[in-house]
């Protein structure tokens, strides 16, 4: 992970350069299939942003998310832009951050109509309250003369789907009153977004400032006063939340580096006096002529990994026998875990990057199953350590 740097993405350039405007020192960073992100730091601060521009839809912004956190590893991918608001729960210019995220367009055509089949992902919990927090604190807005009152940060669900909603009357409008009526907004990415976040293990926020009503009044005149205002009280939420990921980050770095020495700094210290000295110590496991406390064995090479990555693949065969895994994840699951296995196999630098990656999708694909997340855990590491 960069536990200095977070990506942000939009879908429209005009919430782009709201964002871009936080940010100095800005330089141009090429992906290999052709993405432009410009990565550069905010303002007054240490934290590192990679810009993105994903451009409209689900679908657009779930492989461009993809494609940022394999690039970057951050600390976090926040979505930000612009909204209609559903209800009148929100006032204009106000910044709506996600609780959870419904993608609305999901469901089955039967005789009787359609019913849905709604997905849901639930913003991670440590983000969202870091997001609460600052809402409370509330010093985040710019001071721009002009603007009015204040703008306010509200909490709740956001829908996305595949289209622009402007109407109240409408079918999708009628159809999203009936089965998700506790939305706050409405956009066209936030899934995709999401559920990259979630294949990926990266924690996801979606934060988007409140534009039009979505209820017929939305036009072009409208659009060109009211969206610049709504991208930037998103934009300065956004990269406020930003600072604050990587503060955390940097805090939990220090906290660690003050703690009393780990297992493996006892091992490299027992290493260091064995040839010289008897040591007594009350060990965990011991694998060879290294000695273990209170950890696992660490996997030593390609050989010793490829053999957990097989005993891996058993617990996700229990789970699955047992009913806690559904056959679609169980599927997925089986299919990063033989990507990594055969990019372990490998010995260049960048295919243990491919490996690396895939067990932290796999990670996230399995997120809500402690023990398989603690046993993968350690293959992560290992990985990475292959190169």
């Amino acid at each position: 992970m960069s536990k200095d740097l977070v990506v942000i993405l939009t879908a429209l350039n005009l919430e782009y350069q709201a964002v871009h405007r936080k940010l100095t020192d800005v330089q141009v960073h090429r992906h290999e299939r052709g993405t432009l992100f410009e990565v550069g730091t905010v303002r007054g601060t240490s934290c590192r942003v990679a810009l993105g521009l994903t451009n409209k839809g689900n679908h657009s912004a779930a492989v461009i998310a993809e494609r940022a956190i394999q690039e970057f590893s951050p600390v976090a991918v926040l979505f930000v832009g612009v909204a209609g608001a559903l209800w009148d729960t929100a006032r204009l210019g106000d910044v709506v951050m996600a609780t959870h995220v419904y993608a609305y367009h999901g469901g089955t055509s039967e005789d009787d109509g359609l019913k849905s089949r709604p997905r849901v992902w639930e913003t991670a919990h440590g983000i969202s309250q870091l997001g609460s927090h600052l809402a409370r604190v509330n010093d985040w807005a710019d001071d721009t003369p002009g603007q009015g009152r204040a703008p306010q940060v509200r909490f709740g669900a956001i829908a996305a789907g595949e289209v622009v909603q402007n109407s109240k009357i409408s079918a999708e409008a009628r159809w999203i009153r009936q089965h998700y009526n506790d939305a706050l907004a409405i956009e066209m990415e936030a899934a995709g977004v999401a559920q990259a976040g979630h294949l990926n293990g990266a924690p996801v926020a979606i934060i988007r400032g409140i534009s039009d009503r979505a209820d017929g009044t939305k036009n072009s005149a409208k659009d060109r006063d009211r969206q610049p205002r709504a991208a930037a009280n998103a934009a300065a939420f956004a990269t406020r939340l930003a600072v604050e990921l990587v503060r955390e980050q940097e805090q939990t770095a220090v906290s660690q580096a003050d703690r009393p020495p780990t297992a493996d700094r006892l091992e490299e210290r027992v290493s260091n006096t064995a040839h010289n000295s008897t040591v007594g110590i009350m060990a965990g496991s011991v694998k060879g002529s290294s000695v273990y406390v209170n950890a696992d064995p660490k996997v030593a090479g390609p050989a010793d990994l490829v053999a957990e990555l097989d005993a891996f693949r058993e617990h996700l065969k229990r789970h699955h026998a047992g009913g806690a895994l559904d056959d679609d994840t169980y599927r997925e699951a089986l299919a990063e875990l033989g990507f990594a296995r055969r990019a372990a196999t490998e010995k260049a630098p960048e295919p243990s990057k491919r490996a690396t990656m895939a067990l932290k999708r796999l990670r996230g694909l399995v997120a809500e199953f402690p023990e398989l997340v603690s046993t993968l855990a350690p293959l992560v590491v290992a990985a990475g350590d292959l190169s």
